[in-house]
């Protein structure tokens, strides 16, 4: 249509740097013959010309560099976004860019509700969504009120996070927006699609997220939706799992509006087998045209018919092999839930209600338990495999048992009623099922080709250990070492259960310093001279409490979280402090890739206190010994410095209690779930920080947690800021190192390219 507006028609995916992303890709799904909302873009070439080389492109790119150079400084990006907000929306738009907009707009129908989305140079792509972060406004109409919308979209380049999450992943360029206008659909029902399981990464998986109303309560999370797991032959659906919405998004006649949904809405299934199946053939059909790229598309059903309304590269990573599908299988099933631990075991159940009663369980059962939470560290040690109500990828229960190579599923709602004491099952960790009966796991399960060669990283992949069962194998893997070893469970099986205090108490210490010394021996010998990073015992007094005898050694807390453990616990019982780094020193005679790790530091004075009780040891005698603190509160963005002057030779960061302390959310609260998030800025400018830190004062730095395996940009982010390994669970340790090559690799060619533009002549 020109060279400012173009019909979708006009697109494919080459065009994403005038179109934007969402433009191009929806250009692409149009020349597909795919059922897209009929629409237009307004390119890039009419921001440039309105704002770029308008009255205020001056100003504008003054402004934007002076907030780059002040990141660190919150509360100037925040004055000199608003300086820049208010520049935009002071513009004028020119008649050149006016009149083919409104042209576009009138061609559509009779002031016709449209939505309006920003289409960022550079977002939905495969390495950068920059989700929600740009403004999207719907059921806009009239001519005044899209206009004001375009202003809208263009302004919401120059906000804080969008700023912060620009600069952070290496983008200092000007900042270029175009925008897309598309027909309204009178959303009946939508959701999203994912053309890979966004949990295991299955290929042959289609899961699709249903909600009443317009989508938009599906992507912001405000709703839990119903999902559908979908096999792609056919595609046949092969499970319903039923949400909970009380409230739906629906067009009403000043915009938006909240409508509360009737008992009968909210009980009955957003889509019938038929519709799930529609949608799950246009994602296959949007995938096949992107070259079988895994895809994340957002769709609608209006009173009639299905409509696509985007579609995006999915970008957290997904396996290129699948188990095969157990469709047809005649296997009950007898519980689903989502799959946090891969893996398959068969076992009896034992259902127990309260961490309390966790000597009930014999090894080698399924422990079916209510929620996730850290009193229940001790069982889980001896569990087959672990099946709760509650919980997310994130929850203690999940991270525990992926890191003792333990199946887990958890969400699985009503496990604990429907399951019942004695009952012989097989948990697969990956599926997110639970089954009847014992499984061949030889017989059913395909055998896996040998995984490509990894391509070397300059960052460390280290790996998070808390058993010596399962060290050789792992230090056989493509692995640098061990960058978390958690005392917890070694002490808990070294000690057979019992509260360390109830040694001391008999004078039976010789026995916890034989024990864990033998332990750490058999972790540390198979990783030879790859170091391993010992996280001396960080147990909270409701977990030691659990352990045998503890009730009489331990206090009661309303909130352990954050209550007497770690670094304050050590110099509060020096004594026990005493024989934990005893214990270690007899290992590190024979292993001394083996170093130390003091967990949840809160204060300068309480570390030098810790470190004193060290050097005073045999471990602190010891040659070649390196000493680490975790970062998990947020204090350490503060004290590092000091920290690092007290001799500590490396930092490494726990995401997942940082997140919590810095958001004020339990990662395990079903209410607030949505609430933790790792890759909130607020959490991400901490870790830059850390990073920034060390490198300046010449120390290690590491993270501890899952995010760089499941989120790429998280990974790049970390690459980008200098940090020096990443450790992750044993099942993560390939997909980590492949994210992180290539972010080594997109950092090297940003820096060649902007030491080397391109010259266009």
């Amino acid at each position: 249509m020109g060279e400012f507006v173009t019909e979708f028609s006009g697109l494919r995916l080459t065009d994403a740097d005038r179109a934007g992303g969402k433009g191009a890709n929806l250009g692409e799904l149009v020349a597909a013959g795919l059922p897209v909302p009929a629409g237009f873009v307004i390119l890039a070439a009419s921001y440039e010309h309105t704002l770029t080389d308008g009255p205020a492109g001056a100003e504008l790119d003054r402004l934007h560099g002076q907030a780059l150079a002040s990141t660190a400084d919150t509360a100037a990006v925040i004055a000199l976004c608003d300086r820049m907000g208010a520049l935009v929306r002071a513009v004028e738009l020119p008649d050149a860019v006016r009149a083919p907009v409104l042209t576009a707009y009138h061609a559509l129908g009779d002031e016709v509700a449209v939505a309006v989305r920003s289409s960022a140079i550079g977002e939905d792509g495969a390495s950068a969504s920059f989700a929600g972060m740009n403004v999207t406004r719907t059921n806009v109409r009239g001519d005044d009120a899209l206009l004001h919308a375009v202003i809208d979209c263009w302004a919401s380049l120059f906000t804080p996070r969008v700023l912060t999450y620009r600069a952070r992943r290496g983008m200092h360029g000007r900042p270029v927006m175009a925008v897309v206008v598309q027909r309204m659909v009178a959303a009946e029902r939508s959701g999203v699609a994912f053309t890979a399981d966004p949990t295991t990464g299955r290929r042959d998986r289609v899961v699709v997220e249903a909600a009443r109303g317009q989508g938009e309560v599906v992507v912001s999370g405000e709703v839990e939706p119903d999902t559908y797991l979908l096999d792609v032959d056919g595609p046949t659906l092969l499970h319903t799992r039923r949400g909970h919405q009380h409230c739906a998004v629906v067009a009403g006649p000043d915009g938006d509006q909240r409508i509360e949904l009737s008992d009968a809405d909210a009980r009955t299934p957003v889509l019938t087998e038929e519709q799930a199946r529609a949608v799950a053939a246009s994602a296959l059909a949007i995938a096949a045209h992107h070259h079988g790229i895994p895809q994340d598309i957002e769709w609608a059903f209006d009173h009639t018919d299905l409509w696509i309304v985007q579609a995006r590269p999915i970008t957290t990573p997904t396996g290129a092999t699948q188990p095969p599908s157990t469709r047809g299988s005649e296997r009950e099933v007898l519980i689903r839930g989502v799959g946090a631990a891969p893996g398959s075991a068969s076992g009896h159940t034992r259902v127990l209600a309260t961490p309390d009663t966790g000597s009930l369980l014999r090894d080698g059962e399924v422990l079916v338990a209510p929620m996730t939470n850290p009193d229940w560290l001790p069982t889980l040690a001896r569990a087959a495999a672990v099946v709760t109500d509650s919980g997310g990828m994130t929850c203690h229960a999940a991270i525990v048992a992926r890191e003792l190579g333990i199946p887990c599923i958890v969400g699985a709602r009503d496990a604990t009623t429907t399951l019942t004491d004695g009952t012989l099952v097989t948990v697969d960790g990956s599926t997110g099922e639970v089954t009847a009966g014992r499984r061949d796991v030889a017989a059913t399960t395909a055998p896996r080709p040998a995984p490509p060669a990894s391509a070397p990283t300059a960052t460390k992949i280290y790996v998070n250990l808390a058993t010596p069962e399962r060290a050789t194998l792992i230090a056989a893997s493509d692995v640098d070492g061990v960058g978390l070893l958690r005392a917890e469970t070694l002490l808990t099986e070294a000690l057979d259960g019992r509260h360390p205090r109830d040694l001391i108490a008999r004078g039976e210490q010789q026995l916890f310093v034989d024990r864990m010394s033998e332990s750490l021996c058999r972790i540390a010998e198979p990783f030879g001279s790859r170091p391993v990073v010992y996280r001396t015992t960080d147990f909270r007094s409701n977990e030691f409490r659990a352990l045998r005898g503890g009730e009489h050694y331990e206090p009661v807390e309303h909130n352990p979280m954050i209550g007497y453990r770690g670094c304050y616990r050590y110099i509060r019982e020096p004594d026990l402090f005493a024989v934990e780094l005893a214990a270690l020193a007899r290992a590190r005679q024979r292993h001394p890739n083996l170093h130390v790790m003091i967990p949840f530091v809160r204060t300068r004075w309480e570390l030098e206190a810790c470190l004193e009780l060290i050097d005073a040891s045999p471990l602190g005698h010891q040659r070649g010994l390196h000493r680490w603190v975790m970062a998990e509160v947020p204090s350490v963005v503060h004290w590092l410095p000091e920290y690092i002057g007290l001799g500590i030779d490396g930092v490494s960061i726990g995401s997942n209690d940082l997140t919590q302390l810095m958001l004020g959310v339990d990662r395990d609260s079903e209410q607030c779930a949505e609430l933790f998030d790792e890759s909130d800025p607020a959490v991400l400018g901490a870790i830059s920080h850390i990073i920034a830190t060390a490198r300046r004062l010449g120390v290690t730095s590491s993270l501890c947690g899952q995010a760089p395996s499941n989120h790429p940009a998280f990974a790049e982010n970390l690459v980008r800021w200098g940090i020096t390994s990443i450790s992750v669970t044993p099942d993560a340790i390939a997909d980590t190192r492949r994210v992180v090559a290539a972010a080594e690799r997109r950092v090297l060619l940003d820096h060649a390219l902007d030491t080397n533009p391109p010259d266009h002549r």
